[in-house]
Parts: C-alpha cells; structure tokens; sequence
C-alpha cells in the first residue's frame, strides 16, 4: 500500500471520527464550558497522549494482545466503565451541590493552577488509556494505512502523530468555541443543568462501556 497516496482518506477518516460524540467530546466540552479554553488544553492533551499510546501499543503489537485476550478485554472494560461512571458521578454531584446558588452573572474563569492543570491532564490520559475500544480502534483501522511489509512500528507511530495533531487542533478549536459562551455556561443554574447533562452522558457512556463487545 502506498502510505502517501492514501493519506487523503486516512485524514478525511480521522476527522469523521474525531468529530463523532463520545467520552472525548463530554469531556472537553464540559470542561471548557465551566473553565474555559484554558481549562480545556489539560485535558485535551491528556487525551491525545492516551491516545498515542494506544497508537503506539498497536504497532508493538501490544493492543492487538489487549484485544483478542478475553481476561484483558474486560479488564479493560470494568476500569474504562468505573472511570466513567466516578466522573458522571461526581458531575451529578456538583450538579445537586450548587442548587441553592442565586443565579447571578458567574465570574470569568481563572487559570488552573498546577495541581488542578495535571488533574485535567490525568482525567484525560485517564479515559483514552482505560477505553477498550481505543484498542479495537487501532488494531482495525490502522493496518489499512499501513504497508504489512514495510516497517510496521515506525509508520504506525507517524500517522499517530499525525492524527493526534488533526484531532488536537479539532478539539482546541471545539473548546475556544464552548469557551466563548463560558460566561452563560458558567451561571449557576445553567452550570447545575450542563453538570446535570454531563453526568448523565458520561454515566450514560459508562453503562455503555461495560456492557459493550467487541
């Protein structure tokens, strides 16, 4: 397979999924709604790196392992779906927390300091590496991009980079776009009904996880 000649589907592939609703888009839209686009980057790139890692374990090898071991599979699935399900939680939390709030414009978001900018970073590392289908992902979509006979890893590892590089671009511009309307978001009572939604899309993807094959 020529790997020049078949970038344009492999981008235009990337981008169709990138843009699909999932963990990713819950993820970064919540928290760009509620701490702006600066809130956002942490946990962008937390996702990118789980997913590049993935990217990688795929070209070793490693996440066709993951994916064809049934003990695996569903450990994968049972630490992908509680990570889910704690964050869906605790957004429902926040939700019924901040129900006697008078609703009032919200102050602007201010900037993470450093504890809370690597827990956004690990909440998103967090949910790409427990997700199960990011294995099955990378082990049926790569190998179509990925000439059998020509150096498998470093290929796999190019056409990472290139799509975390399209998808981090795809979510920065995602979240600049939430970010704008931070101050409507981030009202009292709009903040419990986007935690109360939040919570249950990402409760709703928990349950979906855990009860998923492959």
């Amino acid at each position: 397979m020529d790997v020049l000649g078949s970038l344009p589907a492999f981008v235009l592939a990337v981008l169709l999924i990138s843009a699909s609703p999932g963990p990713a888009m819950a993820l970064i839209f919540r928290r760009a709604a509620l701490r702006g686009l600066s809130g956002a980057v942490p946990t962008v790139l937390g996702l990118e790196l789980g997913l590049y890692a993935w990217a990688l374990f795929a070209g070793a090898g490693f996440a066709a392992l993951v994916a064809t071991s049934e003990v695996g599979y569903v450990v994968l699935r049972v630490v992908g779906a509680a990570v889910l399900l704690v964050l869906g939680v605790r957004a429902w939390r926040a939700a019924w927390r901040d129900r006697g709030q008078v609703d009032v414009p919200a102050p602007p978001a201010t900037p993470l300091g450093r504890r809370r900018w690597w827990t956004a970073f690990g909440e998103g590392l967090l949910v790409q590496l427990a997700n199960p289908k990011a294995a099955v992902f990378m082990i049926a979509f790569y190998p179509q991009f990925v000439p059998a006979d020509g150096p498998v890893f470093a290929t796999t590892a190019v056409l990472g980079l290139l799509q975390i590089t399209l998808e981090t671009g795809l979510y920065l511009a995602l979240a600049a776009g939430v970010a704008r309307a931070g101050d409507w978001f981030r009202r009292p009572r709009i903040r419990r009904r986007l935690e109360a939604v939040s919570g249950t899309v990402l409760v709703g993807l928990g349950v979906r996880v855990a009860a998923s094959s492959r």
